[in-house]
């Protein structure tokens, strides 16, 4: 768990950092460009993996074929999805009524291919449980790659430098990955490792290609209704909501699987630790989101300056739209865990005709009418995640929440304090500063005083590194 934190963390330190430069020297169009594309990718990325590397790592007993079978589907599925897009180029590009989009999807569609060539490797380090390597190949590739981006962005090649960083960080992490792992596919293709292993992956892949379709949904229709220049604002709001939503649930998707996995034989000790994890990503979500909403003005005038802010109640409602993400990804990943892949799909598509109606009730509105309807859909489909957890391991939405109160009252004193101690200054550095320390502070003091078992087990994790410095 610590080096997958550090990985993530880092990843997003350097995201954070070169994000900014580039939003200082790019326009918003140029990221709604690349957003308006990001479905597309998504959905050919996931088709690519087709949950067969979640499948090994469920599996007991892998062979070499194993691997080496998933190696090839992957690269003949990542090839076959870059000529399509290739060659729907045009379409695309009419349906944005965006010519420049051809040239964009012929080149970005690239990162496909390469991507697919380290999946395996990827997925052996993580079966391993070596997050210390990937962690290596992930902050080598973001940062690299970052430079470079910004190097290209400050020579005046706009959008090309979004480009260019994709394709850098791509290829970066595949060279450090085939080095690193010691792996090498044997090229070996066994219909008998494809048809067990893609018997499992196949619910994922339904699974994940509905999640990526809704999770990308927002991107394509505000593209399709609106300009480029608003779906930038919303892509950077999203983006600066993940450094901290996203890399929590990252962490906890990469590490909590294998581990359940392993404890799958061990029915109540496998829960015990996911109703620990549950309460443990509440401790740090709930106050995390919460003061990224307070100080989202002033982050977003002195880090992006005034021509990105439209993007601070954008910033805002999608920190509370995306709360509830890091637990519900949790709930659906126990069932991954047990080999249950069909409730997962079952669970996934049940949400579908609620975020559709929101969707459709809400585009007409505007962008802030659609992360509001984010909002109320994301509360809904945590309740939804949490219904089979809860029938399969006596752990529901019910007894979650309950287990939450301690935390959501502690939050709610750090956001008082937060606002009364910033309300009456106008320097926005001051307002991040003195907002970060009451509200990081204030959290604690209560945790503490409230005696919130999550305060203690944080406390004794730092006293064991200390006695190992």
């Amino acid at each position: 768990m610590l080096w997958s934190a550090l990985d993530k963390f880092a990843v997003q330190a350097g995201h954070f950092a070169i994000g900014i430069v580039l939003a200082r020297l790019l326009m918003p169009e140029d990221f709604g460009l690349i957003g308006m594309l990001s479905i597309f990718i998504a959905i050919s990325q996931t088709f690519i993996d087709s949950g067969m590397g979640s499948g090994l790592i469920q599996k007991k007993d892998r062979s070499n074929h194993d691997f080496s079978t998933v190696f090839v589907f992957n690269l003949a599925v990542s090839v076959t999805f870059y000529f399509i897009l290739y060659f729907s180029a045009p379409l695309i590009a009419q349906f944005y009524s965006m010519p420049q989009l051809v040239m964009l999807t012929r080149v970005l569609s690239l990162n496909i291919i390469i991507n697919s060539l380290a999946i395996v490797q990827r997925t052996k380090l993580t079966i391993n449980i070596d997050f210390k390597t990937i962690a290596k190949v992930n902050v080598a590739s973001v940062f690299i790659s970052g430079i470079v981006a910004v190097y290209f962005a400050y020579s005046g090649l706009g959008v090309w430098a979004l480009v260019i960083q994709n394709l850098v960080r791509a290829a970066i992490a595949v060279l450090m990955l085939w080095f690193l792992s010691r792996w090498a596919p044997s090229l070996v293709f066994s219909k008998e490792s494809f048809k067990n292993l893609f018997g499992f992956g196949s619910k994922l892949l339904i699974a994940g290609l509905y999640a990526r379709t809704l999770q990308e949904v927002y991107n394509i229709t505000i593209g399709k209704f609106y300009q480029a220049a608003e779906l930038g604002f919303y892509t950077r709001a999203r983006s600066f909501v993940d450094i901290t939503n996203g890399t929590i649930t990252s962490i906890l998707q990469q590490v909590t699987y294998p581990i359940l996995a392993s404890l799958q034989d061990d029915r109540d000790r496998m829960v015990s630790v996911y109703s620990r994890l549950i309460r443990m990503t509440a401790f740090f979500v709930f106050p995390a989101m919460t003061l990224l909403a307070l100080l989202a003005e002033p982050f977003v005038l002195f880090f992006l300056t005034e021509k990105w802010l439209p993007a601070v109640v954008l910033l805002q409602l999608m920190a509370f739209a995306r709360i509830f993400y890091p637990i519900s990804a949790l709930n659906m990943n126990i069932l991954n865990a047990v080999g249950r892949s069909d409730l997962f799909l079952k669970v996934d598509l049940s949400k579908f005709p609620v975020i559709v109606l929101v969707l459709i009730i809400t585009i007409p509105l505007g962008v802030k009418a659609i992360v509001i309807g984010h909002i109320v859909t994301s509360f809904i489909s945590f309740f939804i995640n949490s219904y089979m957890p809860g029938k399969l391991f006596g752990y529901g939405a019910l007894k979650q929440l309950r287990d939450m109160i301690p935390i959501f009252i502690a939050t709610g004193i750090m956001a008082a304090l937060v606002y009364a101690s910033i309300f009456l200054l106008d320097s926005n550095i001051l307002k991040m500063l003195i907002g970060g320390f009451v509200g990081i502070s204030s959290f604690l003091t209560v945790s503490h005083f409230m005696k919130i078992e999550e305060m203690k087990e944080v406390q004794l994790i730092f006293s064991k590194i200390a006695r190992r410095k």
